[in-house]
């Protein structure tokens, strides 16, 4: 097989209007995979599918970078035949400290546990899902309006104890406040989940999915078929929060990535 660098990849990385090409742990890399006039190739990530769009006459697959990779380490991308080469670059992501008042969500009893366990499956099914259908470049627009922190891959503590790094990011809106569709989706899980609170996600093609969390009500039910603007719930504070905002989480081929790669505007 053909093995390629990185740094061939992409003429159009730089003339991108949204997607970035970042491959950094929890990034995206672009890779050029061809000419749009041939049938879509196969592109793989660790035996999973990715997201192929097409741009400027070209194919242009979009690999979710997972957040532990080691910076330095070089990833390989299957494409048809061929293997490519994906070098990780080295990305700090800063520490938060929260203080969460119910002690519960810091440290669940047994019966959470069997409950985030069960929620654990379904969430996780959710955000692997995979419809082949094509798809245009991979913009989001923004759920809501409002300031967005820079709170993805924080490496959180919570009463002083470490937890997972953060895979969203944190949109501030007051409660109630209107969350819409950011590209047209299939709703393909809704519920109350334990550290989630009242969540919905959003299948978009190609392993694209998005997940919002916190919400004060849901507004759509499993298989519901949105267009780009169209209401899925409101801002809240429900589940494991200090306060009212939306989780915002961004997934390519089952894989966390940092939603400002994706972001272009507000609806």
């Amino acid at each position: 097989m053909l093995r390629t660098s990185l740094l061939a990849l992409l003429a159009v990385a730089g003339t991108a209007a949204a997607v970035e090409h970042a491959p950094r742990p929890g990034g995206i890399a672009l890779l050029d995979v061809g000419a749009a006039d041939a049938a879509r190739p196969v592109v793989l990530y660790a035996g999973r599918p990715v997201l192929t769009f097409t741009k400027d006459g070209r194919y242009v697959a979009a690999v979710g970078l997972p957040l532990d990779v080691e910076p330095g380490s070089a990833l390989e991308i299957e494409v048809g035949e061929d293997t490519r080469t994906v070098l990780i670059v080295e990305h700090a992501y800063r520490e938060q400290r929260l203080t969460v008042e119910n002690t519960e969500y810091v440290s669940p009893g047994e019966a959470a546990l069997e409950r985030i366990g069960r929620e654990r499956e379904e969430i996780d099914a959710a955000l692997n899902g995979w419809r082949d259908i094509t798809l245009d470049e991979p913009a989001l627009l923004a759920p809501v309006e409002g300031r967005r922190s820079s709170s993805f891959g924080l490496r959180r503590f919570f009463n002083d104890q470490p937890r997972s790094p953060h895979k969203g990011m944190d949109i501030a809106a007051g409660e109630g406040t209107p969350i819409r569709a950011p590209a047209p989706g299939r709703v393909v899980a809704t519920g109350d989940y334990f550290f989630n609170g009242n969540t919905v996600i959003l299948d978009h093609g190609q392993g694209l999915v998005t997940m919002y969390c916190h919400l004060s009500a849901i507004g759509v039910a499993p298989g519901d078929e949105l267009d780009a603007g169209d209401v899925l719930g409101n801002v809240g504070a429900t589940g494991r929060v200090t306060g009212p905002h939306l989780h915002f989480g961004t997934y390519l081929n089952g894989t966390a990535v940092d939603p400002a790669l994706l972001l272009t505007a507000s609806p």
